[in-house]
C-alpha cells in the first residue's frame, strides 16, 4: 500500500495507536522488526520500507538511462524542494536550496556577507553551528558575540534583542534548543529588531521541522537551515537552506556552482556569469541526487499525516512517558507546548545512563547533563511503560 493510501485508510481526525498499528506500522515493517525500544527519534528518524524502494528507483535511472537520467533526477529535485517548502510554509519552492548539511547552509550565508560581519548567537547552539561560528571568528572572518542560556538551557530572546544594534549583520538562533528541547519564543520580535537595524535572522529549525508546524513567514526568518535526518525520516545528507524572497535581493553567495547558471546544460560561459532566476541562483555544483530519493518517503508521510496531527499525538506520547516516569519518582521536562519532540531527564550521569539503557535494549542519548527521550508515533504505550521502568531502575 502506498503512503497516501495507508493514511487515507486510517481516516481523518486525531491519530490513535490502534489506527497507526493497523495502517502506518506496516509501512515500517523492516525497522520495526528490530528488537528493543527506540527513543532516539530526535537524533535519527526511522526509515519507511518505501525509502529503500525510492532509493533503488533513483539508482535504476542511473543504471538503465545513464546520462538521460538527469531529466528525471532534476524532476525529483524540484519535488524535493516543493515538499520541504510546504513543510516550512515557504512561499515558493525555489526558496529552498538543497544542502548536504545544515552547517553548509550556515556557511553559505556567512561567506556571502561583506567585510568582517558582526554576528550575534547563543552558547546553546548545536555543535556544527557552534564550531563554524567559532572557527570563522578565530580566523578573522566574522566577529561573533555569544549570549548565555539560563541554567535550564533556555534562551531569553529579549537578551538577544538587546544585543542587536547598528552594525550587527546576522543573528543565528535555534527554534528548538537541542539540549533541552525548549522552544524559543518571540522569533518574530527578534526578526523585527533585526530588520529595524539592517540585520538578517537565520533560524536553525532542525529540531522543529516535522515536530510542529513551522511558518517561516510568520517568524520573519530571512534564512532557515534544517534537514531530513531526524523527524522527517530522510537520512543524512538531505538538508536545506531557506532564503526568503526578500533576502534574495542583493544576496549573491560565493557557495555556488554551475547548477546556479541560467540553463546550465547549455554550457554557455558568459563573463560575468548569468545566473538563474530566484532561488535557483543559489544552487551549487553537481548535486548528490540520490539524497532526494531517500528523503522522499519520510517527507510524504509527514505531509500526509499532517504535522499538526503528528504534534498532537506525540505530545500525548510524551505526556504518557512523563507520567510513567513520575510514577517511579523520576522527574522529566517537556511534553508541553514550550518544548519540542523529546523529554529530558537531568542527571550528572546522563551519558552513562544512555549507555546503560542501550544495554537494556532502550535506545536514547544524552547531551551534557540531559538524558533525551523521544518516542514517536511508532512507539507503543507498552514500550513507554517499559522504558520508564528501565530509566527508573538505573537511576535508583
Amino acid at each position: 500500500m502506498s503512503v497516501a493510501d495507508a493514511v487515507r485508510a486510517m481516516g481523518p481526525g486525531a491519530l490513535t495507536e490502534e489506527g497507526l498499528r493497523r495502517h502506518v506500522f506496516p509501512l515500517f515493517s523492516k525497522t520495526l522488526a528490530r528488537p528493543g525500544i527506540y527513543l532516539a527519534n530526535h537524533s535519527l528518524g526511522r526509515p519507511l520500507d518505501k525509502t529503500e524502494d525510492d532509493l533503488l528507483e533513483g539508482f535504476r535511472f542511473w543504471q538503465t538511462r545513464l546520462g538521460d537520467a538527469w531529466d528525471l533526477w532534476m524532476e525529483e529535485e524540484q519535488a524535493h524542494r516543493a515538499r520541504l517548502a510546504r513543510l516550512i510554509g515557504a512561499a515558493r519552492a525555489d526558496c529552498v536550496v538543497p544542502k548536504t548539511s545544515a552547517g553548509q547552509g550556515l556557511r553559505t550565508v556567512l561567506n556571502a556577507l561583506p567585510g568582517v560581519p558582526r554576528v550575534v548567537s547563543t552558547k546553546g547552539e548545536f555543535d556544527s553551528v557552534d564550531v563554524i561560528l567559532k572557527q570563522y571568528a578565530a580566523v578573522g572572518r566574522i566577529a561573533v558575540e555569544f549570549v548565555e542560556c539560563d541554567g535550564e538551557g533556555r534562551v531569553d530572546v529579549s537578551r538577544l534583542i538587546e544585543r542587536v544594534g547598528e552594525g550587527v549583520q546576522l543573528v543565528v538562533i535555534s527554534q528548538v534548543m537541542f539540549t533541552t528541547g525548549c522552544v524559543v519564543g518571540g522569533l518574530d520580535l527578534l526578526s523585527e529588531r533585526c530588520h529595524a537595524v539592517g540585520a538578517r535572522l537565520l533560524v536553525d529549525a532542525y529540531h522543529a521541522v516535522g515536530v510542529f508546524p513551522v511558518d517561516v513567514a510568520a517568524m520573519g526568518a530571512d534564512y532557515l537551515i534544517g534537514g531530513s535526518y531526524k523527524y522527517l525520516r530522510g537520512g543524512p545528507g538531505a538538508a536545506f537552506l531557506y532564503v526568503s524572497p526578500e533576502a534574495m535581493g542583493g544576496f549573491r553567495p560565493l557557495d555556488i556552482g554551475w547548477f546556479a547558471k541560467e540553463e546550465p546544460f547549455r554550457y554557455e560561459r558568459p563573463d560575468p556569469p548569468r545566473f538563474a532566476e530566484g532561488g535557483d541562483a543559489f544552487l551549487e555544483s553537481t548535486p548528490p541526487v540520490l539524497t532526494y530519493y531517500h528523503a522522499r518517503a519520510g517527507q510524504e508521510l509527514t505531509l500526509e499525516l499532517g504535522v499538526g496531527r503528528i504534534r498532537d499525538y506525540n505530545l500525548g506520547r510524551l505526556r504518557r512517558l512523563k507520567g510513567y516516569l513520575a510514577e517511579f519518582g523520576v522527574g522529566a521536562s517537556g511534553a508541553d507546548e514550550g518544548h519540542g519532540g523529546f523529554l529530558t531527564v537531568e542527571s550528572g550521569e546522563a551519558s552513562s545512563l544512555a549507555d546503560a539503557l542501550e544495554r537494556k535494549g532502550i535506545t536514547a542519548d544524552a547531551r551534557g547533563r540531559w538524558l533525551r527521550l523521544s518516542p514517536d508515533y511508532l512507539t507503543t504505550d507498552d514500550a513507554l511503560r517499559e522504558a520508564a521502568a528501565g530509566v527508573a531502575d538505573l537511576m535508583a
